[in-house]
């Protein structure tokens, strides 16, 4: 285990000296490597545990992969055994589109943040369900959630039809499912938490949850992901809307448009949601409203800005129950899993 928490920092200047996406591609290549020759498979029994419980779903601990880092669910199995007590996969939609023109993630290592306008690159929903199927960590107790989205050429006022293909895809397949309405980088999309466009597509997915339950013989989480850059009465109109149609979590947050932290920095004027260490407060403060609006009850995952076990255990002070990290491995590598474990079992 020591061996390959090292080997991430020797890595890492190699790896900055790619462009931020090859790297990407390559990390999760040599990830997988050492998943196949054995080299990770006892990571997960080694860390610290802090079993506690999520929408319903018991964790081994509540530290989750965010969705991004494996559009495709196809390293599920390599990533769990890093000792996430959750992994989500995805953004997944429909039909695969290839996403925006690259380049299109950045670095900004003074500020230890990334910046990226992927646009919800993916290989579509039937190679993705097949490399969830494939995957061996559900067997294993594994929790994983499948974030779904809407093409990029669909209308936003068709949006909910994608949305409902996506989930009638990955129902039979997910522990939960995320519905992702807060990515900066497909036009329009975040109109979806308006109060008036959100209402309609959860009484949509509603229904099809319902009937889906039905067919299944099972309950699926549903969870949906918002944005930082909102308003407190944005933030409560979601946070009373959510149950209303039996969402059972919501994850704060997505990636942000601010720049304010980021300033003069080289490539701080890109386009696209500006994610790490600058979007830790605003998510806090969208945490804590949250918590505030919905009650003890509620199930929140904290997302954004997690470099450090002290992070996430204020990510959980805020009012979290669970934490999910995607930046921060990049920054810090696969020690950040066990740092936060063990930092959340303290508290």
């Amino acid at each position: 285990m020591s061996i390959l928490f090292h080997a991430y920092p020797l890595a890492r200047p190699a790896l900055f000296a790619m462009d931020a996406e090859t790297a990407h591609e390559v990390t999760l290549a040599g990830l997988q490597r050492a998943y196949d020759c054995g080299a990770t498979r006892k990571l997960m029994h080694a860390q610290p545990q802090a079993p506690s419980t999520l929408m319903g779903l018991t964790l081994r601990n509540p530290v989750g992969l965010a969705a991004g880092l494996d559009k495709n669910g196809a390293y599920i199995d390599a990533l769990g055994n890093l000792g996430f007590g959750f992994v989500e996969v995805g953004t997944v939609t429909p039909r695969a589109q290839p996403g925006n023109p690259k380049p299109r993630m950045f670095r900004l290592p003074r500020a230890q943040a990334l910046i990226n306008r992927l646009g919800f690159n993916n290989q579509g929903l039937d190679a993705f369900i097949a490399n969830v199927r494939r995957s061996q960590w559900r067997s294993q107790g594994g929790i994983v959630g499948l974030n779904i989205g809407k093409n990029a050429d669909t209308p936003i006022e068709r949006a909910a039809d994608d949305y409902l293909i996506g989930l009638a895809g990955v129902y039979p397949h997910a522990d939960y499912v995320t519905v992702n309405i807060s990515s900066p980088n497909t036009q329009n999309l975040r109109a979806l938490q308006g109060e008036d466009e959100l209402s309609a597509l959860l009484a949509r997915l509603r229904d099809k949850r319902a009937e889906l339950a039905d067919q299944h013989q099972r309950h699926v989480p549903l969870a949906v992901k918002i944005a930082p850059d909102l308003s407190e009465s944005q933030i409560d109109t979601i946070a009373d809307l959510l149950p209303r149609f039996g969402v059972d979590g919501v994850i704060a947050t997505n990636t942000t448009l601010s720049r304010d932290a980021v300033t003069g920095l080289d490539h701080a004027n890109e386009a696209g949601g500006l994610s790490g260490a600058p979007v830790h407060q605003l998510s806090l403060a969208v945490i804590a409203r949250l918590r505030q609006r919905m009650g003890a009850d509620a199930s929140i995952i904290g997302v954004g800005g997690i470099l450090s076990g002290k992070q996430a255990k204020e990510k959980l002070e805020a009012g979290a129950n669970a934490v999910q990290l995607y930046t921060g491995l990049i920054y810090r590598g696969p020690a950040l899993v066990g740092e936060c474990v063990q930092a959340l079992k303290a508290a």
